[in-house]
């Protein structure tokens, strides 16, 4: 049984690492290190993320999947989120999350220990899954309620002048696009959108003009 740490942030402003070392105390706690570490920024809203996307194609049966809350692996929508969970599952993966102990058991379980037990686990662990997976999702969107409803407001009282602009990420995408890196690429490499790269592409390698022709 390998344990595979997942580290998540939003951002690129945010620190997905913060969380290691208290993971790596817990693990220290149950006697079992951390056997890989897929850390990324990305959005919690999207399964599409590439570090989780590696741990899964890395993952064993009776593998963890190790993280610091629900939230740092889902803040999805109800299918997606299902999706999610049937391919951990069909992987052989158990997910322990440190804000939910009634998962830390897997830590101490052993592949191919009492089977009535380890279903019984599966089944309390995906009901908890489920429900702070949807407590997940409610808060991201509570969220996205709020700030847009600061926005308006702002916008109402003429105040409202947009995110400030990332300078240094701008940057780093127009190096990466100066030296050939297709948009996917420094999306990922950088952690940001490909709308965002694409953006900034517009801005450096202009669109081309084509001159009318006239019908003959």
């Amino acid at each position: 049984m390998f344990v595979r740490g997942y580290l998540r942030a939003s951002t690129i402003d945010q620190n997905a690492n913060r969380a290691r070392q208290s993971l790596e105390d817990f693990c220290r706690s149950k006697d079992r290190p951390v056997a890989a570490w897929y850390v990324e920024n990305a959005s919690g809203a999207t399964p599409d993320r590439r570090e989780l996307r590696r741990l899964l194609a890395d993952a064993q049966v009776g593998d963890i999947l190790l993280v610091e809350g629900i939230d740092r692996l889902s803040r999805l929508p109800r299918e997606d989120w299902d999706a999610l969970r049937n391919e951990i599952e069909s992987k052989g993966l158990r997910v322990v999350a440190m804000d939910l102990p009634t998962s830390h058991i897997a830590m101490n379980m052993v592949n191919g220990e009492d089977e009535f037990t380890g279903r019984m686990l599966d089944a309390i662990n995906r009901m908890m899954l489920d429900m702070m997976a949807a407590i997940a999702r409610k808060d991201f969107e509570d969220r996205r309620r709020r700030q847009a409803e600061g926005i308006r407001k702002a916008q109402d009282a003429g105040k409202y002048q947009g995110r400030p602009v990332n300078e240094k990420l701008h940057k780093d995408i127009r190096d990466l696009l100066g030296v050939g890196l297709s948009v996917r690429n420094i999306a990922s490499k950088l952690g940001c959108s490909t709308s965002t790269v694409q953006k900034i592409r517009r801005t450096v390698i202009p669109m081309p003009q084509f001159e009318e022709v006239p019908n003959e």
